[in-house]
């Protein structure tokens, strides 16, 4: 396992040493269940309103407006169902863009299966959403619009200042998913105007199974929980809290927030050296927008070689042609193809993310090895 190369989002989602150490140090504490009134629960409570003030934090909140969660997909469904369902007497419409995560299309094709309608926007061929378009689409009967802040797939930024000043002007509700954002681009709740965030643990090294949603503190806005039973969390998200988890998370968004000045720069400095050696090929087309983008995803495609193939020709190389989340549908990325790129162009694709543990020398054994392998592949293709 040692020759194996992580440069798929395993790189950015390993957890840290140091976001280890911290969870294991709850759980040899062993603290009560933080819903409990004995020192036991008011040990964890206070470590679970730390952890809490940690994350609000890195994105300019304040911790009561943090809603824990067992990740950005549970963050993304509740913001989505939540809202679209306790506004559904005012309208029944809801906006969002064709390379959003799954974790925002399956909740808005559930909506529109019990009576709601969606109107899912084609960005540009770089991957940004036109404010123009976006606010053509808006009507009465909008109630949400959900807007995803760096694309898992592609890396491209969209500007979520302007769409917000967009919602605001016809009373509309924005969600952004910022799974990919955090602790990677600055996120100020209260400048961009966002009035729900998604945040994921892991993305930034913290553990997996935790995550959150960032809620304004606005008497209008309240969205309707999709769980019940507790009343944990203002009543959004019932159950237990997994307290060595949240400090996880915690510690992680931490040292984000300490380390992002000089990680970032990093970050991109190793993309763009891994792009600078796969550009000596000819036939390779980056995906997504040159400038406004997060710096730790890359996404190229290889005319001339059969996506399959390719990915089978790079045994020890850990990347992948779109989502994890969408791992086990044998169709080239949904993402790419709502860009303008061809079946075959989408297919032939490979997204490589970078994160704390990758070297600038893993990202010049990578680039070899994808040299190699496209070099192999197009010399034995038929003509």
């Amino acid at each position: 396992m040692s020759g194996i190369l992580y440069l798929d989002h395993a790189a950015s989602s390993t957890m840290d040493d140091r976001v280890r150490k911290s969870m294991q140090d709850v759980l040899r504490a062993s603290p009560g269940n933080p819903s409990a009134t004995h020192v036991g629960g008011r040990l964890a409570r206070a470590m679970v309103e730390s952890a809490r003030a940690q994350v609000a934090a890195l994105v300019g909140a304040t911790p009561e407006t943090i809603i824990f969660t067992s990740g950005a997909t549970e963050s993304d469904n509740l913001a989505v169902l939540g809202v679209a369902r306790a506004e559904s007497d005012r309208g029944r419409h809801l906006v969002s863009v064709k390379t959003e995560h799954r974790a925002v299309l399956d909740p808005l094709a559930q909506l529109c299966r019990s009576g709601f309608k969606a109107t899912l926007l084609k960005p540009d061929r770089d991957g940004r959403l036109s404010i123009d378009a976006l606010e053509a689409a808006l009507t009465r009967e909008t109630t949400l619009v959900s807007v995803m802040m760096v694309n898992n797939e592609i890396g491209v930024l969209q500007d979520i200042a302007a769409i917000s000043a967009v919602c605001k002007r016809h009373g509309v509700w924005l969600h952004v998913d910022a799974a990919q954002a955090a602790g990677r681009v600055p996120i100020d709740v209260q400048s961009l105007g966002c009035d729900l965030l998604s945040l994921s643990a892991h993305k930034i090294h913290g553990p997996i199974g935790i995550g959150a949603l960032y809620l304004r503190p606005d008497p209008r806005l309240r969205p309707l929980p999709i769980s019940f039973g507790g009343g944990q969390e203002h009543g959004l998200r019932p159950g237990t809290l997994p307290v060595h988890q949240i400090v996880g998370m915690g510690a992680a968004f931490a040292i984000a927030a300490t380390e992002m000045a000089g990680e970032v720069p990093r970050l991109s400095m190793l993309v763009e050296r891994l792009w600078e050696r796969l550009s000596q090929l000819s036939g390779v087309l980056r995906n997504g927008h040159p400038t406004a983008r997060a710096p730790h995803i890359l996404n190229v495609s290889f005319a001339g070689v059969d996506g399959e193939a390719l990915r089978f020709a790079l045994p020890d190389l850990c990347v992948s042609s779109g989502s994890a989340c969408g791992a086990g549908d044998a169709e080239s990325s949904y993402v790419l193809r709502a860009l303008g790129r061809t079946d075959a162009e989408a297919a032939a694709s490979l997204r490589f993310s970078v994160g704390r543990p990758t070297t600038a020398e893993q990202i010049d054994q990578a680039a070899n090895q994808v040299i190699a392998a496209v070099r192999r592949l197009r010399a034995i293709a038929p003509q």
